[in-house]
């Protein structure tokens, strides 16, 4: 496989048809080697518009949806990026050539290890991971964007509370068939603004809070 030229394929047949025009976010996708962080047996998907399963009920973001939550952060140079769910540790390799500094945590110490092992083939990118459940309660810190890359069945106010002000979150709240896509700002101290992007469905985040069945 020609994966420079089926990296740009991606890019130009899948990412740029979906609205996602930010040149930095481009070059991005266009740079880091997908398939260096695509498991082995789904190495030949590693462009395909799909999601690719990891374990644990966990799967790879397809690349169009990563390239559409990039863009929506509006990443710049001196950022601190916060991915909540590493995965293969792709999505973070791109914040990390995005922002100043990213950091990415997952709950398996399996992904956080692969990860780690695979962001080698991006030597430039400034990622930190950690293994940790992002529901327990120690601080996540300050950020100017944060990705959370798995579903909130119920909307979770710690995320955003993670923001510094002008900060921006990403997140995919409700359950299947229908999730809504939203980008969250925090204006000030004490007020967030709420946006609704494209509706999408992906893997509900391991310990969220999940809505109560209707009791008869």
């Amino acid at each position: 496989m020609d994966t420079l030229a089926a990296r740009r394929q991606m890019v130009d047949q899948q990412i740029r048809t979906w609205e996602v025009l930010d040149p930095r976010v481009l070059d991005v996708l266009g740079a880091v080697p997908r398939e260096a962080f695509v498991p082995a047996d789904y190495r030949e998907l590693a462009f395909g518009d799909m999601p690719i399963p990891l374990g644990f009920g966990q799967s790879m973001l397809a690349p169009l949806l990563q390239g559409r939550i990039l863009q929506a952060l509006a990443v710049s140079a001196g950022d601190s990026a916060l991915e909540i769910g590493s995965g293969t540790g792709y999505l973070a390799a791109c914040l990390g050539l995005l922002a100043r500094v990213a950091r990415s945590i997952d709950i398996h110490p399996e992904f956080t290890a692969q990860a780690s092992a695979n962001i080698r083939a991006v030597p430039e990118a400034r990622v930190e991971f950690e293994t940790r459940d992002a529901f327990s309660r120690a601080s996540l810190g300050e950020y100017d964007v944060i990705a959370v890359t798995g579903s909130l069945p119920l909307y979770d106010t710690r995320f955003e509370q993670a923001l510094r002000v002008g900060g921006r979150l990403f997140a995919v709240v409700g359950v299947a068939p229908v999730m809504d896509a939203v980008l969250v700002r925090r204006v000030d101290n004490s007020e967030w603004i709420r946006e609704s992007l494209f509706e999408t469905v992906i893997d509900p985040l391991i310990n969220a809070s999940t809505p109560q069945g209707f009791v008869f």
